[in-house]
This record gives structure tokens, C-alpha cells and sequence, in this order.
């Protein structure tokens, strides 16, 4: 439990439009495996870009970025979306499901790509998942016939198929 599973070292944030402004500045912490941490500050304040470093998909900061014992800070784009399928799990606020594939269809897709496991060990985690959040018998229908809390569901089963170190 006492594993590091991100690890933030003076990471610092310009913007440079409309004119020259500081958003974050020498922000460190880490956080353990495990562990569940909270965002929250006032509009403006930075939140939602240092979500965005940390995710990987801001790359233009200073400090460093460590995710699952992985320096992540200078990577190519390439490298990081391989990384982020694998080690961060995401759920975001609209589900982004794929309306014409089944439940289960969308929570294997993940891993299916990371092609880490063979297609059956994928297909029993995925109804594991399923299970776990109290949709499991859901897991034929399409995604576009649920209501929008089973959605979010079938996103969060998602974002636990690869086994992340992070879920955002």
C-alpha cells in the first residue's frame, strides 16, 4: 500500500495568451497506490490544467512527472498515449461509450488493444467489472440503450480493464 503511484516535482505552468500568466507554480506531491486524493479550488485556479499534466495530455510545463515509477516528463506524444492506455484509467464527466458496440464491447476495448491478455481473460475481467458496479446483466445490450447512470457504470468498468495505477 505504501507503493508511489504518481509523484509531482516542482511542476510549474505558463500561459502566454492573451498576455503572460502563471497557473501553477512549483506544485509537488505524491500519492500512494490506493490512495483516493480531491481537486478543488475556485474557478481559475488551475485545476483542470494540472489535471490535464498530470493525465499526460498537457506536455508544455516545467518540473516532473512520475506515474508508476515511470518518468513521464519529455515524452513523445506517441510514447504517452501508449503509457496512458496501460497505467490511467479515465472517466469523464459525458461517458464517451461507443454506441454501436455492446456493454461488454466497450469495456473490453482497452485492453483488447493493449493485446497484454488473451481475449478470454480480457472478456471475464470485463464482466468482473461489470459485476462489480451491479450491471453485469447488461453486458450484451448496446450502450446506447442504457439510461445514463448505467453509462457511467459501463465507464468506470472501462477504466479499471487494464488494471491502471491511476484512474482519473
Amino acid at each position: 500500500m505504501d507503493k508511489i503511484a504518481l509523484e509531482v516535482e516542482a511542476v510549474n505552468k505558463l500561459f502566454y495568451e492573451p498576455q503572460k500568466f502563471k497557473v501553477l507554480s512549483d506544485i509537488s506531491f505524491k500519492a500512494k497506490r490506493g490512495e483516493f486524493l480531491s481537486l478543488v479550488g475556485k474557478s481559475g485556479s488551475g485545476k483542470s490544467t494540472l489535471l490535464y499534466i498530470l493525465s499526460t495530455m498537457d506536455t508544455c510545463y516545467d518540473g516532473t512527472l512520475i506515474i508508476n515509477g515511470t518518468e513521464l516528463t519529455g515524452r513523445s506524444q506517441n510514447e504517452l498515449a501508449a503509457f496512458r492506455n496501460e497505467h490511467i484509467g479515465f472517466v469523464f464527466q459525458f461517458h464517451y461509450l461507443l454506441p454501436d458496440f455492446t456493454v461488454l464491447d466497450n469495456v473490453m476495448l482497452p485492453a483488447l488493444k493493449l493485446n497484454k491478455r488473451s481475449k478470454k481473460e480480457i472478456r471475464d475481467d470485463a464482466l468482473e467489472n461489470l459485476s462489480l458496479l451491479g450491471i453485469e446483466d447488461q453486458a450484451h445490450k448496446g450502450a446506447n440503450k442504457l439510461s445514463g447512470g448505467q453509462q457511467q457504470r459501463v465507464a468506470i468498468a472501462r477504466a479499471l480493464i487494464n488494471r491502471p495505477a491511476i484512474i482519473m
